[in-house]
């Protein structure tokens, strides 16, 4: 990182109350899908009063642009950050992670995560909750879907994949999205 954005970051920290340093990790929902976690009622004040970092459940291109502009607005402007569950596609659907792991072919998984990162970027996200790498080895639990099944060692070819699917060669490309390797 260069002197001058160290030196711009200081200074932003230095003028941030301790309450605008906690709001930035604040991860809060939108109304959009009723994943994860309850939709948070006072979004839109959070958000003015820059007590917001991310938003999940928030997508489309009208619906972030409005909620980022919001956030501009906030007394020190800081954008915020929107993530949303992609674990199987976006807007195109594949089969569930468990069925492509069957595939036994990485470089498949990858492309689906391109794909699913360029939709996913189009529709205003940066971060993706995926890929899950729980190692699933009793089919009666209820997110087995979202994995790769019970071989380590494909979970974590696969997983890599799918981050490189979703981040791309370099994060400023437009059409790449922030992985978060879950539970």
């Amino acid at each position: 990182m260069s002197v001058n954005k160290q030196a711009f970051l200081h200074e932003l920290l230095d003028q941030m109350s301790l309450g605008e340093k906690a709001g930035q990790l604040n991860l809060l929902t939108g109304a959009m899908d009723a994943t994860g976690m309850k939709n948070s009622a006072d979004l839109e004040t959070k958000i003015r009063l820059g007590l917001c970092g991310a938003v999940l459940n928030v997508f489309t291109p009208a619906a972030t642009r409005a909620l980022q502009e919001l956030a501009l607005t906030s007394p020190l402007g800081i954008p915020l950050i929107f993530g949303y569950d992609v674990i199987h596609g976006h807007r195109t659907i594949f089969p569930i992670p468990l069925g492509l792991s069957c595939s036994w072919n990485p470089e498949l998984l990858e492309r689906c995560a391109r794909v699913a990162a360029t939709e996913a970027a189009a529709d205003g996200l940066h971060w993706v909750f995926s890929p899950m790498v729980d190692v699933s080895q009793d089919p009666r639990w209820g997110r087995v879907a979202e994995g790769s099944g019970e071989d380590p060692w494909l979970g974590s070819q696969i997983a890599s994949a799918m981050v490189r699917g979703y981040q791309g060669k370099n994060l400023a490309d437009p059409t790449a999205v922030l992985a978060c390797v879950k539970h």
